[in-house]
């Protein structure tokens, strides 16, 4: 008995999942920029000491930052350190990257658009590699916390499948099952 799906139908709903995830994401990004934070290199930042310093706890009566901030952790203040990538905040990153999320989720569920947005959809998910693999190493340095490391040993090797699943996205649908 042939099996009463088409690749096409089965594509679309891959495609529809790809969506509803990178929705949600998306909608993360806005509601709770926190969670991602860690996730943003510091090499992409640009260096911005006193609101670094108010987010994390306050800066104290001379001017600097709590020991006890996470500012050490997620890139806080350094002063005198050069960063050539740096064109934005992290906060602007994290924005950017939920906006482009957003334009995903829409792009992958339009069949016309859907190599366009698979293609860059899966060069995003390579990008964010870096930033994955940076959060990790800071986990595991001196300022980094047992939750951190546990966090982010186990948020770097989801990147694989779903670099995996966005460039499936891209090949063309096939009619039918092979077994039809």
């Amino acid at each position: 008995m042939p099996f009463p799906r088409s690749g096409r139908a089965f594509q679309s709903l891959s495609a529809a999942a790809m969506s509803a995830l990178l929705l949600a994401s998306a909608m993360k990004h806005f509601r709770d920029p926190g969670f991602f934070r860690q996730v943003v290199p510091d090499y992409l930042c640009l260096e911005d000491t006193h609101r670094q310093g108010l987010r994390d706890g306050g800066a104290t009566a001379s001017g600097s930052v709590p020991a006890t901030s996470t500012a050490a952790f997620d890139g806080g203040p350094e002063p005198g350190r050069r960063r050539p990538l740096a064109v934005m905040t992290r906060e602007e990153w994290i924005a950017v990257s939920g906006l482009l999320e957003l334009a995903a989720a829409v792009g992958i569920l339009v069949p016309l658009t859907r190599k366009a947005a698979a293609t860059a959809l899966t060069a995003m998910f390579i990008v964010f590699l870096a930033g994955h693999a940076d959060a990790l190493r800071r986990a595991y340095s001196s300022q980094g916390t047992p939750l951190q490391r546990k966090v982010h040993t186990l948020r770097l090797p989801l990147q694989g499948p779903l670099i995996v699943w966005a460039w499936s996205l891209r090949k063309p649908a096939l009619a039918s099952w092979p077994w039809q």
